[in-house]
């Protein structure tokens, strides 16, 4: 399993592992793919700085990547203080409603809450960028398609690539007019943010799009060997996973409290999840529980815009984690959930993508 993408990024097999995990980010390196660390989690640079130290020593020398969250125009932002004032009682109200009608606790006394996350911050995902040029990344990919030009050149002047995922054709274009050097074509069944086609049409329309100027990567329903040889045969370079990992051995290391996430995807199927502003404010698709349930009733208030819909539920998903109920629990992923039926090692799942890939093709050359 040898693609172009492969002598670009220095990596030994075209696959790139999206995750907020850097355990699971460092396994995917060591493991010969490419480990991208979502930075959105970290509101303090200091601690995303700390954490890249930790990949750059734990990886075996291997080449990773950092995921950013920023659009191409810079908006007009406040602080969280700012932002929290234009939260509406009604909304909160709501939050609290649904909150006691699921029987979520309180958080203990003790609790060391996390704010909420403001990686979705312009001027945060920003500082995100001044940290990871000074570790020895490998890739800077960007949720929300291109960056800010001044980004790129930067990432450029590092001798950083820069990828941009994309739900359009027309998006892909534009991202590579930009300078963008990896697209990531993100189709409808992918878990968080998430355009409206299918990865099976989109991918081969990326790639007539830009194929010929830069990598394709397909995301979006990957979690199998055969998945993979079907994204290369739509003439992807390589593929971007990010659901599938959290179903992992490496990720309970980051975050210990994740067991009753775990417990729920592993028992949920290809129909349990839905497409949804209540995440971010943006259409993200999610784990379906009774909580995207609540939201989902006739009397739920509209999701406000990114960034005030994760500030108005930051604390409502803390205490959601704390209380670790599998029926209840808020997470993006993707429809490939389905075939998430175990908790494993990293590197069990990226032997089975090799070996499943290799089967694929054996079971094609029969068909000559």
């Amino acid at each position: 399993m040898r693609t172009s993408l492969c002598d670009r990024l220095g990596i030994e097999l075209p696959i790139v592992g999206f995750t907020p995990s850097e355990h699971v980010a460092a396994a995917i390196s060591r493991a010969g793919g490419l480990g991208v660390l979502g930075c959105v989690r970290f509101n303090d640079a200091a601690e995303l700085d700390s954490v890249l130290s930790w990949m750059d020593e734990n990886t075996g020398g291997k080449p990773y990547g950092v995921d950013i969250v920023m659009p191409a125009k810079i908006p007009a932002e406040g602080t969280q203080v700012d932002l929290a004032k234009l939260i509406p009682d009604a909304h909160r109200s709501f939050v609290d409603k649904v909150l006691r009608d699921l029987a979520v606790p309180p958080l203990p006394d003790d609790t060391d809450e996390r704010a909420g996350v403001l990686g979705w911050l312009h001027s945060v995902a920003r500082s995100h960028v001044d940290v990871a040029l000074k570790h020895r990344i490998s890739l800077i990919a960007n949720a929300l398609g291109s960056p800010p030009e001044d980004v790129i050149e930067r990432a450029h002047a590092a001798g950083v690539p820069v990828a941009a995922l994309a739900g359009k054709g027309e998006h892909a274009a534009r991202h590579v007019a930009r300078g963008v050097d990896l697209v990531v074509a993100q189709g409808y069944e992918a878990g968080g943010h998430t355009g409206e086609i299918a990865s099976m049409v989109l991918v081969p329309e990326i790639v007539d799009a830009v194929g010929a100027q830069v990598p394709v990567l397909a995301a979006g329903g990957i979690g199998s060997g055969r998945q993979v040889a079907a994204a290369l045969a739509l003439g992807a370079s390589g593929v971007w996973m990010g659901s599938f990992w959290l179903a992992t051995d490496e990720y309970r290391r980051t975050m210990p409290g994740s067991g009753a996430m775990q417990t729920a995807l592993v028992n949920a199927t290809s129909a349990d999840t839905v497409r949804t502003r209540i995440y971010t404010g943006k259409p993200a698709r999610l784990l379906k529980t009774r909580w995207t349930d609540a939201w989902a009733a006739p009397d739920a208030p509209e999701p406000l815009p990114m960034p005030l819909q994760n500030l108005l539920v930051s604390h409502a998903h803390n205490r959601i984690h704390a209380a670790a109920d599998p029926a209840v629990v808020s997470m993006p992923v993707g429809q490939i959930v389905g075939r998430m039926d175990r908790v494993r090692p990293v590197a069990e799942v990226m032997a089975e993508l090799v070996s499943g890939y290799e089967a694929a093709l054996d079971r094609l050359d029969k068909t000559r």
